[in-house]
């Protein structure tokens, strides 16, 4: 059984156990290091995290209850299984991120409002036999030349990977996993898959990440690399992680559709104003978890296809919080801003947190970009690595709903990184100095 857990960047991590351990895994603590939840993309500890020069101590470890599920595509049996952590005092472990997740959603639960939400997960399939990141391109029948331009929602497109579709549908319901909606997106290669709404955001965000792994597992049995780096090729579109949300209150009501009447169509209510502003309010300082890794800032530019300023409007895709199309019942925010390489148990805490900030202060979101309105991209919203660590370093909202501890450590993770990437000397500095200077 492979035993997994998300780290800062929801990279799962863990271990494998023999058969003989299953039943004492199941029904007794096991220890794990705690460091490993803020260990580097690269895997590596970093000055001041824990596990840096304090011994690596084990943290007391327990099963995700219902997490147990086969791995399809493993050459022999094989079950895997979430676990998460807890400190000495079986509290929680600060680091977990799905205790983050649980931190942040704590004051809308008191509220009496549950959850309802649902990710869209955009990725790349790559050509695994190139010598370099190739995306997977169609070829044009009779001519055999890969086909032009993005030919984005191009049913060919699936059918071109309708094997691949079809096992990795075979393999997330096997798992458990509520995949949906598959579409061919705006570049050559990109693919979106959507997750089905449910009222339980720790069990969303486990479907995300488990989501990915078969993803990549499926991937390679067809010859292809999953790739979910926000931005892999210049020219090409980005790839997000987006997040759709409404909140029910204790009646089963849609509790952005209910209250005061509004005009609105979609007809919401002033509580999805004041949750919009609560998230525009909060962007910025998050952004450094929307957008974790030095990649991820080169999507975030204007005219790109992703958001770049914190702005809201109903069916708008060039805006940070969309309000889709919907009836009452179904009444949700779309939030854009994150990249697929982002942590979904983090990015919905920082979610969350925006929500009841703009709930609990009756935050203005500020005039609504009217449909198919023409709007001049900025970038209000970070787009440099260093900018927004500075930006959730100085936050006093996110500390209040993530824990002062987890950000404290997240934003010197964060930074840590930043430095050992930038000290990296790479064929660029050559390309561009070397004669010139």
């Amino acid at each position: 059984m492979e035993l997994l857990v998300p780290d800062i960047l929801g990279i799962l991590r863990g271990k494998r156990i023999r058969r003989s351990s299953f039943e004492k895994t199941c029904d007794e603590a096991f220890g794990f290091c705690g460091g490993t939840l803020l260990m580097s993309a690269l895997g590596s500890v970093l000055p001041g995290m824990i596990g840096d020069d304090d011994g690596d101590p084990d943290t007391p470890c327990r099963l995700v209850p219902g997490s147990i599920a086969p791995v399809p595509w493993a050459n022999k049996p094989t079950a895997q299984a979430l676990f998460r952590m807890y400190d000495n005092s079986g509290q929680p472990y600060f680091a977990d991120p799905r205790a983050v997740l649980e931190r942040s959603i704590a004051p809308l639960k008191k509220m009496g409002l549950k959850i309802v939400m649902a990710t869209e997960l955009e990725f790349y399939l790559l050509d695994a036999r190139a010598d370099s990141p190739t995306p997977l391109a169609a070829r044009v029948p009779g001519i055999g030349r890969p086909q032009p331009g993005p030919q984005v929602y191009h049913p060919d497109d699936l059918q071109e990977i309708e094997p691949f579709l079809d096992e990795l549908y075979e393999y997330c319901e096997i798992q458990g996993i509520p995949a949906d909606t598959a579409t061919s997106e705006f570049a050559p290669g990109q693919f979106e898959i959507n997750l089905q709404h449910i009222d339980d955001p720790a069990l969303a965000c486990d479907h995300a990440v488990l989501l990915k792994r078969a993803i990549k597992a499926v991937a390679r049995k067809h010859g292809y690399v999953a790739c979910f780096m926000a931005k892999p090729f210049a020219e090409e579109s980005g790839s997000g992680l987006h997040v759709h949300m409404s909140l029910v209150d204790r009646h089963g009501n849609n509790y952005f559709s209910h209250g005061r009447d509004s005009l609105a169509v979609p007809p919401f209510s002033a509580r999805l104003r004041h949750a919009v502003g609560g998230l525009l309010k909060t962007m910025p300082e998050a952004t450094a978890i929307f957008a974790p890794v030095a990649n991820s800032y080169r999507r975030l530019l204007p005219e790109n296809f992703a958001p770049v300023e914190p702005n809201w409007g109903v069916n708008h895709r060039a805006v940070s919080v969309r309000i889709p199309q919907a009836d009452k019942k179904n009444l949700r925010f779309e939030h854009r801003v994150a990249g697929a390489d982002a942590n979904p148990y983090l990015v919905t805490a920082a979610i969350a947190a925006g929500v009841h900030y703009g709930l609990k202060n009756k935050c203005d979101p500020g005039r609504m970009v009217a449909e198919g309105e023409s709007i001049t991209l900025k970038t209000g919203i970070p787009d440099r690595w260093d900018y927004a660590i500075d930006k959730f370093s100085r936050s006093k909202i996110l500390p209040e709903y993530l824990g002062e501890r987890y950000c404290k450590y997240y934003a010197l993770n964060r930074r840590g990184e930043c430095r050992e990437y930038h000290n990296v000397i790479s064929p660029l500095d050559f390309d561009w100095y070397l004669r010139a200077v």
